[in-house]
């Protein structure tokens, strides 16, 4: 039958365990030298930006949409389809989240969908590059410049990944990466702001520190959000490997796509770099599939098995049948860089059996 093969791989080496004890017996253990040094080499991604590291994806959100002002009174345009920190992050702002509907092809925020969702009280949109693969940013942000929106991305599963030349994160007021041990790198948790506004950016420093510009100098009502240096030094370690890293997700995912005759298999548009944080296939009777592969001991998930629109937190009477379809019909398969090439004929085996 063959050994169990995860969804998942967390990577924690020896370079990561030397990291965090280093940092351990040093005794500065929060957002010191080590969270700077973080967030000065994560700039390199995201087209040279300001970097803001903070304790995890879902705070990175919030506070993002806190800097650029979004608040109560606001609604916010976002998808159902994705996990519920996008939503939670907007409703913790004091804002409204409104779910639009979804391109059946990318599974990510659909712009025509979008502008019929604008009202007067819009004040953002919240693209989610789902998956590894980018939102259709060209279209959201001119969008969103036409009415005056604020682009708060939602880059939590989309590190490394691009759309014609240009970085996720690097396309709208604000983006928000995750750290957690199942994404494309870790921090063991965490996450990062990313801006290309100044101001924003020092907003960004105070929600995350209390508010305080000097110590015991409080400035505005801020937060405790601070990223600890061993969750920074982490960061950087994993750093260095994300390239070769995704590298092997992207060759996992092509050797997936070619030999998956008949499955409905990721869509990638032009232009785009898709980083394969999970590889998601379409499957009418994507449950069967599902215990096929359990059987054989091959994880697979399902992100996501209720749209936010349906969940008791939000509960909207939204007309969403992309969101519902995807709901229904999405697989997730192992795509990690540690599987093998028995591994990936396995999975290949399982799913067309």
């Amino acid at each position: 039958m063959g050994r169990p093969i995860t969804l998942a791989h967390p990577h924690v080496g020896d370079a990561e365990v030397a990291a965090a004890v280093r940092v351990l017996r040093s005794r500065k253990l929060v957002q010191g030298t080590e969270v700077a040094a973080f967030e000065a080499e994560f700039a390199s991604l995201v087209a040279g930006r300001h970097c803001v590291a903070v304790s995890s994806g879902t705070t990175a959100l919030h506070l993002a949409l806190r800097a650029c002002g979004i608040g109560p009174g606001d609604q916010v345009i976002l998808p159902a389809f994705t996990f519920g920190a996008t939503a939670h992050a907007v409703a913790h702002a004091g804002a409204a989240p409104v779910f639009a509907d979804i391109d059946p092809e990318t599974f990510t925020l659909d712009p025509d969908a979008t502008a019929a969702a604008i009202t007067p009280r819009t004040a953002a949109i919240v693209p989610v590059h789902l998956f590894g693969h980018p939102a259709a940013m060209e279209h959201l942000t001119v969008l969103a410049a036409r009415h005056g929106l604020a682009v708060i991305e939602d880059a939590a599963q989309a590190v490394g990944a691009a759309l014609d030349g240009t970085s996720a994160g690097a396309f709208g007021h604000a983006a928000a990466f995750s750290f957690y041990p199942t994404k494309n790198m870790h921090a063991i948790e965490g996450g990062m702001v990313v801006t290309g506004d100044e101001q924003v950016a020092r907003r960004l420093r105070l929600l995350r520190n209390q508010g305080m510009s000097a110590r015991y100098e409080y400035e505005l009502i801020g937060f405790n959000a601070r990223m600890t240096d061993v969750s920074a030094a982490v960061g950087r370690v994993q750093l260095r490997s994300l390239a070769p890293w995704t590298a092997r997700r992207q060759a996992h995912a092509a050797v997936l796509t070619e030999q998956l005759d008949g499955v409905v298999t990721p869509s990638v548009r032009p232009g785009v770099v898709h980083v394969y944080h999970q590889y998601v296939i379409r499957h009418r009777n994507r449950d069967a599939v599902r215990q096929r592969l359990a059987d054989v001991r091959i994880e697979a998930g399902i992100h996501y098995p209720t749209s936010l629109h349906r969940s008791s937190a939000y509960d909207q009477p939204a007309d969403l049948p992309h969101t519902e379809q995807a709901a229904a019909e999405v697989l997730s398969l192992p795509v990690h860089p540690y599987l093998t090439p028995p591994d990936l004929a396995r999975i290949v085996a399982a799913v067309i059996r």
